[in-house]
């Protein structure tokens, strides 16, 4: 039997109830909660660290978010752990749930299809996402204007801007993996489970599997004696790292806020070549060419995710 009419119908109306869902709900208040806490406490470390500095730096505003790595209040740790926190906690329940409540089949009698439903429900968490992000990005270019009382620049601007967009296609894949486990199981508890397992694996455990696969894969008794690595095993450590979203996001985000950054590759650890003069920052569109491969691998995952998770929706059976 051919459907009529295009896929998306209703996707406006599921898209909006999902949006005004999410932002009148108490996961929102929680949210904000922590977009505030996180603002303040890494302003402040921020503005520390700022102030211990004895030179010119002409991406002040820039550390902002890349001051005082080694802290624990640092922003970038801190970010990389609450958007997939928060990301999961949108998705875990967003499909499940209506199977739970049998308000499903109640939704397709409607002149609405599969694909809007699940495409409104991704689009609404992801729009939560964006939402909660850009306060946070307001926020701490607010709170850095009126501590630092120096005005960004342009490129800074451009550089920060196009950071929140990298840190959104980051929560879009941890938002497309929680929809992937909503989907496949109906048991929200469940769903919840795998998704927090997938996090901890990608993010705590897979460092951990990458040196164990490396050195089975090119295992050298003469470098482990000597405690050196091989070439051949960092080139494996770098691209089996890069499996992890997490390890994406923060090499996606390092040209852009660190703009004497040149290379992610094994170019980091060679000396700079002939004529290059050691910390001279690129320019805006450089350090985006440098970044490219890893935002559009972190894209391209989102994609593909969503892509499983709209071939198994449509695949399963849905009854009164």
């Amino acid at each position: 039997m051919r459907r009529e009419g295009s896929p998306w119908t209703g996707l406006g109306a599921v898209f909006l109830k999902e949006f005004a869902d999410h932002l009148s709900s108490a996961r929102m208040r929680v949210l904000e909660v922590l977009m505030v806490v996180i603002g303040v406490g890494t302003m402040y470390t921020a503005i520390a660290d700022i102030k211990t500095l004895t030179t010119s730096d002409p991406f002040l505003f820039l550390r902002i978010f890349t001051g005082a790595r080694e802290s624990t209040l640092s922003f970038l740790p801190l970010l990389s752990f609450v958007i997939p926190v928060i990301a999961l906690g949108l998705g875990f329940d967003a499909v499940n749930s209506e199977f739970n409540r049998r308000t499903m089949s109640r939704v397709l009698s409607q002149p609405v299809y599969r694909d809007a439903v699940l495409l409104g429900k991704f689009l609404g968490g992801l729009a939560t996402l964006a939402v909660s992000l850009t306060v946070l990005w307001l926020l701490l270019f607010g709170l850095g204007l009126i501590r630092l009382g120096v005005p960004p620049s342009g490129e800074e601007v451009a550089r920060a801007f196009a950071f929140l967009l990298v840190a959104l296609a980051y929560a879009g894949f941890w938002l497309a993996a929680a929809i992937l486990f909503s989907v496949i199981f109906r048991s929200a508890a469940t769903s919840a489970l795998c998704t927090l397992g997938l996090w901890l694996l990608l993010t705590v455990l897979w460092p951990r599997v990458v040196e164990f696969v490396v050195d089975a894969m090119s295992p050298n008794d003469v470098a482990r004696v000597l405690g050196i690595v091989t070439v051949e095993q960092v080139q494996w450590q770098l691209a089996l790292s890069r499996f992890s979203p997490n390890v994406l996001f923060y090499q996606a985000v390092l040209p852009l806020l660190e703009p004497s950054t040149r290379t992610l590759g094994l170019g980091m650890f060679m000396p700079p070549e002939p004529g290059v003069v050691p910390g001279a920052p690129l320019s805006f569109l450089q350090s985006v060419l440098v970044a490219w491969p890893e935002i559009t691998a972190l894209i391209a995952a989102v994609i593909a995710l969503f892509a499983v998770t709209y071939v198994v929706f449509q695949r399963q059976e849905i009854r009164a």
